[in-house]
């Protein structure tokens, strides 16, 4: 799987951890950088590429991860679930088919982020859209469609 991993200078140290353990998953990585303070530039950009088709998923980072999901969110066809323990990593692809996830540098432990990279990733590619989410998870696509028209 193809993966773009983005962030502010603040979450530089999070992203290595993370970038560490996707690629140790056999995932092949595209850093797109941490130099930008401003991390809507940065996360836009990871988001862009998701949603063009150019990255299968992709990880943004900053602070507190808020401000990276929200601003992922804002470009069209990337859909982005703030996770903040393994049990929202696992539903962000199960439930959700999230294609990027946002965690914060401030807030996740590094041993945390990492298991929680790992179960997003070991559940990717595993959305039943015949399931019980696919008709949410239907309906919030045709909204995005309808708006981004």
């Amino acid at each position: 799987m193809k993966v773009a991993v983005g962030c502010d200078p603040n979450a530089a140290p999070l992203k290595k951890e993370l970038m560490d353990e996707v690629a140790g998953m056999g995932h092949e990585l595209k850093d797109f950088g941490a130099d930008d303070p401003i991390y809507a530039n940065v996360v836009i950009a990871v988001a862009e590429a998701v949603a063009r088709g150019e990255y299968d998923r992709g990880v943004v980072l900053c602070g507190t991860g808020i401000g990276a999901s929200i601003a992922a969110n804002k470009v069209p066809g990337a859909y982005c679930a703030l996770v903040t323990d393994c049990y929202q990593a696992e539903r962000a692809a199960l439930s959700n088919d999230a294609n990027l996830i946002a965690m914060g540098q401030q807030v996740t432990g590094d041993k945390v982020a990492r298991m929680m990279a790992r179960v997003y990733f070991e559940n990717t590619g595993n959305f039943d859209p015949s399931g019980r989410s696919g008709p949410k998870v239907q309906r919030i696509k045709e909204y995005a469609t309808k708006r981004d028209a």
